[in-house]
């Protein structure tokens, strides 16, 4: 089947909070093929330990490109101890100029409690405004919801989850099935 012909993979909401010396990343379960969830578990938040260095990780796309691209950041951590910052802009460089990362179609939010960046394939490395960013079919959604609820009294765990429950209210490549992690800033 022609690449422009494929129905597409949609799915994942991937939200992050940071507040109260905490980031919190949540993602949704949902994996969709055109207008069929082909599974509703799927877990797209990570946490890596490069080097007994913790990093939190959510990624909206393709799986494997974001696998491939998580060992990637992970050998750039173990390369560059604590340096979130750089080891992020250097995978952003190598996704951008190598032909083979190219073609990868993934977005990764990254925080390691302090630092929050999304990556993306056009070699950007943004830390968000508002300590709160969203990726995947129903990130914008979720965005508005907890940009919203940033001067409650609510934690960032509890603005990342009714955040992605009014994303999945709204955006039927999202559902309520959350992984969530959580890290204290240093």
């Amino acid at each position: 089947m022609a690449h422009d012909q494929f129905p597409g993979w949609h799915g994942t909401t991937i939200i992050a909070v940071r507040k109260g010396g905490e980031v919190v990343i949540a993602g949704d379960g949902q994996v969709s093929l055109g207008q069929t969830v082909i599974k509703g578990s799927a877990r797209k938040v990570r946490r890596l330990k490069p080097g007994g260095y913790d990093v939190l990780a959510g990624f909206a796309g393709s799986t494997a490109d974001a696998f491939s691209l998580l060992e990637r950041l992970e050998a750039k951590l173990e390369a560059t101890p604590g340096q979130l910052q750089r080891a992020s802009v250097e995978l952003a460089k190598e996704w951008r100029t190598d032909k083979y990362l190219q073609k990868l179609e993934a977005m990764l939010i990254v925080s390691d409690g302090s630092e929050l960046y999304v990556i993306t394939g056009a070699g950007d490395v943004l830390e968000p405004e508002h300590d709160v960013t969203a990726i995947g079919s129903g990130g914008n959604y979720a965005l508005a919801a907890a940009r919203g609820m940033m001067d409650s009294d609510r934690s960032a765990e509890e603005i990342a989850r009714a955040a992605m429950a009014i994303a999945a209210d709204i955006c039927v490549y999202t559902n309520g099935n959350l992984t969530v992690e959580k890290i204290t800033g240093s």
